[in-house]
């Protein structure tokens, strides 16, 4: 490992330690990350993003806290933040292995866990937050709303749907199949209080480690109906779903014909997908949602 001495040095004001080498790391879609080395031994991971939106990284650094007070429970793992401010964030360093049945089991328990566990985090039993968040680098609207159907539709449906009309990303045919859909969620989502939610569970938020353990990384927690993470696992093919899902039910039960409803729930990646990436994330959601009309 070389040194970046301006990486190192912002690094240093924060943590109050020398940073002895740093090197890049890849794989992130929106902030530039790098490796710390410290003169303690210890590893850690400093991320930064140029211009960022107010609040970015406090945000991510208050999801990693909210999830990981619910770790004495047994909930979700999560890095330890050993520093944040405007323009970075500083967390402990997670060493990475391979996923194993043993991990994904136990990952599948956890999720069940914090689910349960963690709504008290939030300060409230409506669905929401109290603070607004980010998807990516997206503005998440979470002011809260007392029924998760009213909350999908007007908080994580509808602003992203005008984006993508608004830019004509998505056909006003594909906009009305998503919304009408969206506005089904009371006949279409068993009635079940807040959740904890990571809010932003795909497979590169999930890190398997070498212990068979998993933590995860980049929330955007909110109080939302716990399908939403389950949904966003199997959109993009977590390894070892089948096991993390029968941990899940294990300690947490769900409502029969919860495999049918993940495309609902689905389409709010879709569509954050689809003003980040482009229009097939679009049609792919306006696909979908005819499976609920």
């Amino acid at each position: 490992m070389a040194r970046q001495s301006v990486v190192a040095s912002r690094a240093e004001q924060l943590l109050g330690t020398t940073v002895v080498a740093t090197s890049p790391v890849a794989g992130g879609d929106i902030a530039t990350a790098v490796k710390l080395r410290l003169s303690s031994g210890r590893s850690a991971l400093l991320k930064t993003l140029s211009n960022a939106p107010p609040a970015f990284f406090a945000t991510e650094a208050a999801g990693l806290r909210r999830l990981a007070a619910t770790t004495p429970a047994g909930g979700l793992a999560t890095p330890e933040v050993l520093a944040v401010a405007d323009d970075c964030l500083i967390l402990d360093w997670v060493e990475t292995g391979r996923p194993s049945a043993e991990a994904a089991a136990s990952f599948g328990r956890a999720l069940a866990r914090t689910h349960q566990s963690g709504v008290e985090q939030l300060g409230g039993a409506q669905f929401g937050a109290e603070q607004d968040g980010y998807i990516g680098r997206l503005p998440m609207l979470n002011r809260p709303l007392p029924t998760w159907p009213e909350f999908y539709a007007e908080r994580r449906i509808a602003p992203y749907l005008k984006v993508l009309r608004d830019k004509a990303i998505m056909t006003p045919a594909q906009v009305a199949a998503v919304q009408t859909a969206a506005d089904r969620g009371a006949q279409v989502v068993p009635d079940e209080p807040p959740a904890l939610l990571h809010g932003d569970l795909w497979n590169g938020n999930v890190l398997w480690t070498r212990e068979d353990g998993v933590v995860v990384i980049d929330p955007a927690s909110y109080g939302g109906h716990r399908e939403v993470d389950l949904a966003m696992l199997a959109l993009f093919g977590l390894p070892q779903l089948t096991q993390v899902m029968a941990a899940y039910t294990e300690v947490a039960p769900l409502v029969p014909g919860w495999e049918d409803r993940l495309g609902f729930h689905q389409l709010f990646p879709l569509l954050v997908h689809a003003c980040l990436f482009g229009g097939q994330y679009g049609a792919r959601a306006a696909q979908v949602a005819q499976r609920y009309l």
